[in-house]
């Protein structure tokens, strides 16, 4: 059975062979971190550790999404994993556990509310024309909802309407605090809203205060959204799971191969709050993008369109 990376680390550092040959792994990500070239014995030595490690509980190790010291357990997957690095097709291994079937993503709205509230919902019946806004109603009903999701706001409307800028890291943070610790009944309504009109729209599409936390003055080029993103290990974790779990295939009903739509919904959610977050493009549609351009991207606008489209025009999604 799968453990978490913490345990499986502990674990190995105790087997004397276990941590010489996790060391050598170590000083591979590290190299690969500060970009530099791998000469031909040096690559040879780090597959070598890899494979040396294929028995130990750290190859087979995963993370989990709400997890305390998240970011210390996905360092170590791609310490483990760290040949897997090498381009950006290659990573549609997620150091996430699978997540819950589609059942999770199934609650009844007024039962959620009226559970929260104590109460009847009659006070939400004048919200059936706007969606967005009867989700936001109901995530007021938790105190947890309402705080985190204040504070993100807070910090994402910071510095706008004057010269200064917000700051996004600190907004990317209060994002990914949100979507992970909220329970996903509030989140993915307030998200994934259906509205049949724009002012609706609108709510959805601010949703994460884009201003801030997706939009720039000009678009950056999506190479270096994604350059960006591998730096980070949440976001390279983050974006290995939208790669496996939103993979489209034409003969899948739902448009997705690993037949799970839910499982992309999820995956997608995982993605705002990183330097590659996501968003609507319009009040009007559902369309979703990155905030990025392949104009000027060389001999690499091929990879570059396929990061584009990989949002774009994704069937699973």
């Amino acid at each position: 059975p799968r453990s978490d990376c913490i345990a499986a680390e502990q674990q190995c550092l105790s087997d004397s062979t276990c941590n010489a040959t996790y060391r050598i792994l170590e000083n591979c990500a590290l190299d690969k971190t500060r970009l530099l070239p791998l000469d031909h014995d040096s690559r040879v030595r780090c597959l070598n550790a890899e494979l040396d490690l294929r028995n130990s509980s750290l190859l087979h190790c995963r993370c989990h999404r709400r997890m305390k010291r998240q970011e210390h357990c996905l360092r170590i997957f791609w310490t483990v994993h760290s040949s897997m690095t090498d381009g950006y097709f290659n990573l549609e291994t997620s150091p996430y556990e699978n997540p819950a079937n589609e059942e999770h993503w199934k609650t009844d709205y007024n039962k959620l509310a009226a559970l929260l509230s104590g109460k009847d919902c009659s006070q939400l019946a004048g919200d059936a024309t706007n969606p967005c806004l009867k989700a936001t109603h109901v995530c007021n009903l938790s105190k947890k909802c309402v705080r985190l999701r204040t504070d993100y706001a807070s910090i994402c409307t910071r510095g706008a309407g004057s010269e200064d800028t917000c700051d996004r890291r600190k907004c990317h943070r209060g994002l990914r605090n949100f979507f992970e610790k909220v329970p996903e009944d509030f989140t993915k309504r307030i998200l994934f809203c259906p509205c049949q009109d724009e002012l609706c729209g609108e709510r959805r599409r601010k949703t994460i205060v884009p201003d801030c936390s997706f939009q720039y003055n000009t678009k950056p080029s999506c190479l270096w959204l994604l350059d960006s993103c591998l730096e980070d290990h949440i976001c390279k974790s983050r974006l290995a799971d939208f790669q496996q779990n939103c993979q489209p295939a034409d003969t899948s009903p739902d448009g997705c191969s690993q037949h799970n739509r839910a499982a992309c919904l999820q995956a997608y959610m995982g993605m705002i709050g990183t330097p590659m977050t996501p968003n609507y493009v319009s009040n009007s549609s559902v369309e979703i993008s990155l905030w990025c351009t392949c104009e000027s991207s060389g001999n690499q606008k091929e990879k570059c369109d396929q990061i584009l489209g990989m949002f774009e025009s994704n069937k699973c999604l």
